[in-house]
C-alpha cells in the first residue's frame, strides 16, 4: 500500500508539471496569436485594390481627403477608407405616374442609362455621397417626365413617343451634368392609360378604320368610274376622228376623181381644138375630093321644091 501511494504522488507531480508548462505556453504563444492577428488586421486595413471601371474615394475618419485612387493596387493607413465610385455606365428603369394636358392618368416605363465623371467623383462623394442617383438624378427624372407629359394630350401622346424622350432628357441632362453625372440616353419604353380610355381610343382606331375602308372603296368606285368614262370619252374621240380621216380621204379621192374629170376634158378639149386647127377648110375639100366616086347626089323633090346650087 505504500508504494501504491508513492506512485499516485509521483503521478500527480508529473501532471502539475505538464499543465505548469503548458500554462506557460499558453501564456507566450496567446500574445503571439493576438500580435499575428493586428497584424493581419493591419495589413488588410493598410491595402486597397480599385477594379478597372471604378474610382477610389480615400478618407480618414470620414474626412474626404484631396487623393483620388484609379484602378490598381494602393497601400493606405489602417484608419482610412477607400469608398470605390463606379464610373461604368449604369442602367435602370423606372415606372413614374403623370397627367396628360386633358387629365388622363398615364403609366410611363423609362429607360435611363447613366455614369459619372472619373474627374469629379471625388466632389460629387463630398457634396452628394454614394446615394447620387436616388438624391439627384431620380427627382429630376421625375420631374421633368411629369412636365413633358402634362404638354401634350393623351392621344399625342402615344405618337410622340421618341419626340417626348429627347425633351425629357432636355430637362434632366444639364440639370444633373453640374453633379458630374453623366445621363446617356432616356428612353420612353411603354405608355399606359387607364382602360376606359384605351377602350375608347381602340373604338375609335376601329371606327376610323372602318371609314377609311369605306372611303378606299368609294375612291375605288370613283376612280373606275372616271377610268370607264374617260374610256368612253377616247373612243368617242377616236371614232370622230376616225371619220374625219375617212371623210377627209374620201373628199381627197373625190377631189382627185374630179381634178382627173377635169384634166381629161381639158385635154380632149385641147385634142379637139388642136384638130380643129388643123383640119382646114382646103384640106377637108381635098379629102372629099379624094374620096368622091364622081357621081353627083341624086335628091328627089316635089314639084314645087325649089334647088338651091350652092355654086363653089
Amino acid at each position: 500500500m505504500f508504494n501504491n501511494h508513492e506512485d499516485a504522488t509521483v503521478t500527480t507531480t508529473a501532471a502539475e508539471t505538464r499543465a505548469k508548462k503548458l500554462r506557460k505556453r499558453l501564456w507566450i504563444w496567446i500574445p503571439l496569436g493576438l500580435i499575428l492577428l493586428i497584424g493581419i488586421i493591419f495589413f488588410a486595413n493598410s491595402c486597397a485594390s480599385i477594379p478597372a471601371g471604378h474610382t477610389g474615394i480615400l478618407t480618414t475618419f470620414g474626412k474626404v481627403e484631396d487623393k483620388v485612387l484609379t484602378e490598381g493596387f494602393y497601400w493606405k493607413s489602417p484608419f482610412q477608407k477607400v469608398i470605390k465610385m463606379d464610373n461604368r455606365t449604369q442602367k435602370t428603369t423606372e415606372t413614374f405616374q403623370a397627367f396628360s394636358s386633358d387629365i388622363q392618368e398615364v403609366d410611363i416605363l423609362l429607360a435611363v442609362n447613366y455614369s459619372i465623371n472619373q474627374e469629379t467623383a471625388q466632389k460629387l462623394y463630398r457634396t452628394v455621397g454614394t446615394e447620387y442617383y436616388q438624391n439627384i438624378v431620380y427627382p429630376r427624372l421625375l420631374e421633368g417626365t411629369k412636365a413633358i407629359f402634362a404638354e401634350y394630350t393623351a392621344e399625342q401622346l402615344i405618337s410622340n413617343r421618341e419626340t417626348l424622350s429627347e425633351q425629357i432628357a432636355n430637362i434632366v441632362v444639364p440639370s444633373v451634368s453640374q453633379y458630374g453625372i453623366v445621363v446617356s440616353s432616356i428612353m420612353v419604353q411603354n405608355i399606359d392609360f387607364t382602360d376606359a380610355f384605351t377602350n375608347a381610343v381602340e373604338a375609335k382606331q376601329v371606327a376610323q378604320q372602318n371609314k377609311l375602308t369605306a372611303q378606299t372603296q368609294q375612291d375605288q368606285l370613283t376612280m373606275e368610274a372616271e377610268q370607264e368614262a374617260n374610256r368612253q370619252v377616247i373612243k368617242a374621240q377616236a371614232d370622230a376622228e376616225q371619220a374625219r380621216i375617212a371623210a377627209q380621204a374620201e373628199l381627197e379621192v373625190t377631189k382627185i376623181q374630179a381634178d382627173a374629170a377635169e384634166y381629161a376634158g381639158q385635154k380632149e378639149a385641147a385634142r379637139n381644138k388642136a384638130i380643129a386647127a388643123w383640119l382646114t377648110s382646103d384640106l377637108l375639100k381635098y379629102y372629099y375630093i379624094q374620096q368622091w366616086d364622081g357621081k353627083l347626089p341624086t335628091y328627089m323633090l316635089g314639084e314645087n321644091a325649089n334647088i338651091l346650087m350652092n355654086p363653089n
